[in-house]
């Protein structure tokens, strides 16, 4: 804010200077579907509270941190729309278009599918993981031009439709009142929009609570009634596996997400292929059981399982899992709650990490003492080497336990790729500002970062230090949006709470035990054998393996990059 010359001023001028700053802190902007939304348009549509608008205007918490909420992200950003294709027989991501051009759906199937991306939002590219606006896709070949004109015509839904008697902006359940789009269409894409997270005020884009929707014309009882209780006739959606009309709600829940991106795929399955999803007397039960007591994003709040369930926390195929053996009544419902809520405890769970993961002996002082003493002091020594310590993972060792898991030589330690080292600039960065610039892909780069948190620490090799997962993240050597992918990586040297005993396990338990997915693991598993030997998680040290073969050992490296390996640093000759 420019500060004006100081001046002597009267009493009278006093408010117009409050005025001013007050006006400076409502004019803060969040990014909204299309365009900017200020404070005061959040709390007129009841998206934030009058306590948090007093907050924000006093600077006590910033735009990021109400933006990251998710009863606030839910309407600025909406919720997943089907973004694409995921074929299982060979698990490619395809878009909506290139599987339409594949045979894999049927025009219609894919007109009405890109219709309720781009009514939404935008269209999504899945493969390069883009929003893009109907020009944008049309543009870069993710939808044909044949299809652009209806496409525009949806993204109305999004950005209004022109009033033909006022010329005024209006939303797309007021131009399907006025009878300016068909009724099945309007009905199809208005749909698509509370699937996704609410109705779309095209005004001040964003979405909007049902409540502030009727307020604002934009919505209806009727129409809410149509919606509610859907027939086969105002099922506008198709499951291409099944052959069954759904809502888009309906198919939204049917598709998995990825998880690199977090994008909502249809899963299309070949012919004798297992096709799974939920029954809806299943998700009807998911849906109405609900707990208080869940961590991480739902702190706090009330949620139902079936949200729980389909959170970022539980993985595809443990979420398959647990459904199953719901179906067939090996666990309760009470038991899948408790099994799920684990699962989120284990992944949002962090410990504070020691400052250092190098062994080294905890010598006494030394001390003359004489001979009067010789029998006292001959106990003590001999309780002081008992007890003398080594400093493990994250917490102390005994020389006993050290004895006890076989652990030979401090010479199998080999360090683990701790970062990058750019031969053309002579520069050492760390994995995550090499992914940045572009010389490690992200895959590439997690995998490796993963490697690291399961290994001990993530390292930061520009200032040569080891930290947690939650250090790393708060010193920025890695981004909040990997964090906690990271966390459950770290979960392999911290240990994993078994759900069913309750007891500490390790990473190859928990393998075994399916809590995660199993070429995950085993890379974990082999990056502990690579880098010492197995994690006990019990007693924080790493026990000896004598079944090392170098020949196992998979390489991650980056496309269009010659890599090799050195014993800390990884050289990119770019």
């Amino acid at each position: 804010m420019c500060t004006p010359p100081e001046t002597k001023v009267d009493s009278s001028t006093t408010t117009k200077i409050t005025t001013t700053t007050t006006e400076t802190r409502e004019a803060q902007s969040f990014h909204g579907i299309r365009k900017d939304v200020t404070a005061t348009e959040l709390l007129e549509s009841k998206i934030i509270d009058e306590n948090l608008y007093k907050d924000l205007s006093a600077g006590k918490v910033t735009v990021t941190e109400v933006s990251e909420m998710n009863s606030v992200r839910k309407y600025l950003e909406g919720t997943n729309s089907i973004a694409g294709v995921y074929l299982q027989s060979t698990k490619e991501t395809l878009s909506i278009y290139e599987a339409k051009s594949r045979g894999l759906l049927t025009p219609g199937t894919s007109l009405v599918l890109l219709e309720a991306q781009a009514a939404t939002g935008f269209v999504i590219d899945p493969v390069k993981n883009k929003k893009l606006s109907v020009e944008e896709a049309a543009a870069q070949r993710v939808v044909g031009n044949e299809w652009k004109n209806k496409l525009l015509s949806a993204e109305r839904a999004v950005i209004g439709y022109k009033d033909p008697y006022t010329g005024s902006i209006i939303s797309l359940f007021q131009a399907l009142k006025k009878d300016l789009i068909v009724k099945d269409h309007g009905i199809r894409l208005l749909e698509a929009q509370i699937a996704t997270g609410g109705i779309i005020d095209p005004v001040h884009s964003h979405r909007v609570p049902v409540q502030v929707a009727y307020q604002r014309g934009y919505f209806d009882e009727e129409m809410n009634q149509i919606l509610s209780d859907p027939d086969d006739d105002t099922k506008g959606f198709f499951d291409p596996n099944t052959q069954e009309n759904l809502t888009y709600l309906q198919l939204v829940e049917r598709c998995i997400t990825d998880p690199i991106t977090g994008l909502s795929l249809l899963v299309i399955v070949k012919k004798g292929e297992y096709y799974f999803f939920v029954d809806e007397a299943t998700k009807l039960i998911l849906k109405s059981t609900t707990t208080t007591r869940a961590g991480g994003q739902y702190q706090g709040t009330t949620v139902s399982l079936w949200d729980l369930l389909y959170s970022k926390y539980i993985t595809e195929e443990k979420r398959r899992e647990l459904v199953q053996q719901f179906k067939s009544g090996s666990i309760t419902v009470e038991r899948f709650l408790e099994i799920i809520l684990t699962i989120i405890e284990q992944r949002t769970t962090t410990t504070t990490s020691s400052s250092s993961s190098s062994i080294v002996m905890c010598t006494p002082p030394e001390t003359k003492v004489d001979s009067s003493t010789t029998t006292k002091i001959t106990t003590t020594t001999t309780e002081t080497r008992e007890a003398q310590s080594f400093h493990g993972i994250r917490k102390d060792v005994t020389a006993t336990e050290l004895l006890e898991s076989k652990i030979i030589d401090e010479n199998l330690y080999k360090d683990l790729s701790a970062g990058v080292y750019l031969q053309s600039t002579k520069e050492t960065l760390s994995i995550y500002e090499a992914k940045s610039r572009g010389l490690l892909t992200p895959g590439t780069s997690l995998v490796l970062l993963e490697a690291q948190a399961a290994t001990g620490f993530v390292i930061d090799p520009v200032k040569n230090k080891k930290l947690s997962v939650e250090e790393a993240a708060a010193q920025r050597v890695v981004g909040n949006e990997w964090k906690n992918k990271l966390l459950s990586a770290e979960r392999a040297v911290i240990g994993y709470k078994d759900p069913y005993t309750g007891s500490i396990i390790s990473l190859f338990q928990a393998l075994k035990k399916d809590l995660i997915v199993k070429d995950h693991g085993i890379r974990l598993l082999e990056a502990q054998i690579a880098t010492g030997g197995i994690i006990d998680p019990v007693h924080s040290n790493q026990t000896h393996s004598k079944i090392y073969n170098n020949n196992t050992s998979r390489r991650a490296i980056p496309r269009n990059h010659s890599v090799s390996v050195g014993p800390a640093l990884l050289q990119i000759h770019h």
